[in-house]
């Protein structure tokens, strides 16, 4: 092949190579920066193409109709470049799309004016034809417009650089890496351009875009260009809440957010950075040194500042955390986080706690009384009344049968206090849990001879079906409270001559206990309780006999939570009611029962 077809062939892969590298920016489409640098390719791959054709072209038509080819990507290549530039440094943001609309007013213009060269000759004069060489077939003679759109492109060109000097230098390692990029990717083309200048024949430009297809794919693959712009760690960096200073490797301020002026209205007043630190933030010396002291980054300490009517304090929680590069420090960011609301929220709750200390101290005293003045009165009161009951039963007294409501009133009036005190001590944890081994059967028989006397009263027959050898470990005090309790409850809702009936069965290593009766059943608002789970229900009235149920039902639960066991029930209105609880069984408590029981016969 010939130089001209070699030629040929190299633009028409520099145009494929391009085209590669507007479709990797084109996956960050989402991106503006991506969206200029997909046009900018397309143009070069024009402008390539359109050349490529013009080197192989046999007469004068094949070569304009070449340079309208070409023409497609010539005049927006470079302006379109300008405004990449100006999306990557995030300049003039507010007016971006006007701005976009008048640079691209000339770019328009010498499009369609090179479109219409026929009627006018203001781009290019004349075609001549080329006879010392085959190489351009046509000299093109240059018109006004042409030169001027040259000159427009170089002066495009150095805005943009100029656009980037300052960038650069108040810009991060990364970033000046992309800064490097973009800057590589028009400059060779320029440079190649520039020799048309001293006599080359070939327009090298387009093997200029080529080469910045090459830079620009390796900045996309290598430093994540059009992925990590300037731009939007500048939105990111003023829209945080919390206020961020950030420090170079000599301690200077080099850039701080809004957010940091309201924490620090001081850095306002320095007008030139990089500044030293100590310097800016002279007037809080309390900030300054855990700053200059920090080593290891990651460390945290609190600051306030006083409101101008000192009324108020505005605290935050400082942290200092390094800033690397490639594993090597080169600079630090201070963060103010807001702390003021949460130190408020902690001071009203220490107040709250406060208060609640003096209240729970308030309910202790409140409860001494009713363990010390109230319950004794009420346990002589009960006894007084059923002596006085049992002579007026005895005389068949008129008032006998009112005389019983009042001794039941009493007696749930006393069982109530004794609920209440139960329940209190096992809350305070005053209840000491000192589980041994127990003959269930003795148990069950001693709670069953303590209810004889008011099972009495209504006729009603108390059974028990427990196999002698079962053996429970459970803590005395609270397994007689959990039986007369569930005896209490039974007799309660037991018409008269009905029957209650206590059993046991062995399940694995637990003792499931059942207590039956063919009461009239529980209510709905006890069925209600039990199964919602309720950790407490609100203290009933002595003359509710449900709610007195109720309370003293939620306590024996505790207490069998407390053995490591669980409560049920199966209840039919009408028909009776069937609780069940469990206890852990033990195989070695035969003879603590027996102890207990030759001592008390002693």
């Amino acid at each position: 092949m010939s130089t001209v077809q070699w030629l040929s062939v190299l633009l028409f892969l520099a145009a494929g190579f391009m085209i590669y590298v507007a479709f990797l920016s084109y996956q960050q489409r989402h991106l503006p920066v991506a969206r200029t640098m997909i046009l900018i390719m397309i143009g070069a791959a024009w402008y390539a193409t359109g050349y490529a054709f013009e080197l192989l072209s046999r007469n004068l038509y094949e070569v304009k109709l070449s340079l309208q080819i070409e023409y497609v990507g010539i005049p927006f290549v470079t302006t379109l470049w300008l405004f990449q530039v100006i999306q990557f440094s995030g300049t003039a943001s507010r007016y971006r799309k006007r701005l976009a609309l008048a640079l691209f007013v000339i770019p328009v213009g010498v499009f369609f004016s090179h479109l219409t060269n026929e009627w006018h000759h203001l781009f290019y004069e004349q075609y001549i034809f080329n006879e010392s060489s085959s190489f351009p077939l046509y000299i093109t003679v240059k018109g006004p417009w042409y030169k001027a759109h040259t000159l427009y492109n170089y002066f495009v060109l150095l805005c943009g650089f100029f656009l980037f000097i300052p960038m650069y230098w108040r810009s991060s390692s990364i970033v000046r890496k992309q800064i490097i990029v973009l800057t590589m990717g028009a400059a060779v083309p320029l440079l190649f351009n520039i020799t048309l200048w001293f006599g080359m024949v070939v327009d090298l430009t387009p093997f200029g875009f080529a080469v910045s297809g090459i830079v620009y794919a390796w900045g996309i693959l290598r430093f994540n260009l059009l992925r990590f712009t300037p731009l939007a760690l500048t939105q990111v960096f003023d829209t945080i809440r919390d206020g961020v200073i950030l420090l170079d490797y000599k301690d200077q301020i080099v850039s701080y957010n809004k957010a940091a002026e309201g924490v620090l209205p001081e850095l306002t007043l320095t007008k030139h950075y990089p500044a030293y630190v100590g310097e800016v933030l002279s007037a809080n010396p309390e900030l300054i040194q855990p700053i200059l002291d920090s080593h290891h980054g990651n460390e945290r300490f609190s600051f306030y500042r006083s409101q101008a009517d000192g009324y108020k304090n505005t605290y935050y929680q400082c942290s200092v955390s390094f800033i690397y590069d490639s594993g090597t420090p080169i600079g630090k960011m201070i963060l103010f986080n807001d702390i003021t609301e949460l130190k408020e929220n902690e001071a009203r709750l220490r107040e709250s706690a406060n208060q609640l200390l003096e209240l729970n101290s308030f309910k202790d005293k409140m409860f001494t009384v009713v363990a010390h003045d109230v319950r004794d009165p009420i346990a002589h009161l009960v006894s007084i009344t059923e002596l006085l009951g049992e002579e007026l039963a005895a005389d068949k007294n008129e008032h006998a049968e009112l005389f019983g409501v009042l001794q039941g009133q009493v007696q749930n009036t006393f069982y109530l206090v004794e609920n209440l005190l139960d329940w209190y001590r096992n809350q305070k944890g005053n209840v000491v849990f000192r589980p041994l081994g127990w003959n269930l059967q003795q148990v069950v028989r001693q709670a069953l001879l303590l209810a004889e006397s008011k099972a009495g009263m209504k006729h009603i027959v108390l059974s028990e079906q427990i196999d002698e050898k079962f053996t429970v470990s459970a803590d005395k005090e609270m397994l007689d409270l959990i039986l007369r309790n569930l005896l209490s409850n039974a007799i309660k809702f037991t018409g008269i001559g009905g029957w209650i009936e206590i059993g046991a069965e062995l399940d694995k290593d637990k003792i499931v206990v059942t207590i039956r009766d063919n009461g009239e059943g529980m209510d709905e608002e006890t069925v209600d309780m039990l199964r919602r789970d309720d950790t407490f229900i609100k203290v009933p009235d002595p003359e509710q006999g449900a709610g007195h149920a109720r309370f003293g039902l939620m306590l024996t639960r505790e207490f069998i939570a407390i053995h490591g066991g669980n409560l049920w029930f199966d209840s039919v209105p009408g028909v009776g009611t069937t609780f069940f609880f469990t206890l852990h069984r033990s195989r070695d408590g035969m003879d603590v029962i027996d102890d207990r029981k030759e001592g008390e016969e002693a």
